[in-house]
């Protein structure tokens, strides 16, 4: 059994299913009577288990010190940031430098609503999940 294999098994689904999708509001029109709700972006339940899984492999694997991801991104000459990150050469990234680029995906996400569906929908996802297959 591959090492990521936890993580890499939704590969396959990730790159078939939308990862999620943009809510917005349409049917109000902004009046006191009908305010609009905010976009927010809605998850599939894929994606959910993904990223249940994703943060017990963290958890369990507590050696691959994931909690530092920007030092671990910075060390390996990636900034934090959506370009840097969607810009690195994978093929030439440990399996923490991998793993560093997803953890630093998800946690964006709590920066800036959309950020984790963009890498998923750009393709940077499945590169770095199948270089984890790669390495495992």
């Amino acid at each position: 059994m591959n090492l990521f294999d936890t993580l890499t098994r939704h590969l396959p689904m990730l790159e078939t299913e939308p990862a999620g999708e943009w809510i917005i509001d349409r049917e109000n029109d902004g009046t006191p009577e009908r305010p609009l709700r905010m976009p927010f972006v809605s998850y599939s339940e894929t994606m959910s288990r993904f990223l249940d899984d994703f943060y017990s492999f963290a958890e369990d694997h507590e050696e691959m010190e994931l909690n530092r991801y920007g030092d671990l991104l910075q060390s390996r000459g990636i900034e934090w940031n959506s370009e840097s990150m969607r810009q690195a050469d994978v093929s030439a990234l440990d399996a923490q430098g991998v793993l560093a680029l997803i953890m630093g995906a998800v946690r964006a996400e709590r920066f800036a609503e959309g950020t984790l569906l963009d890498f998923f929908a750009s393709g940077c996802m499945s590169k770095w999940l199948r270089r984890l297959r790669e390495l495992g």
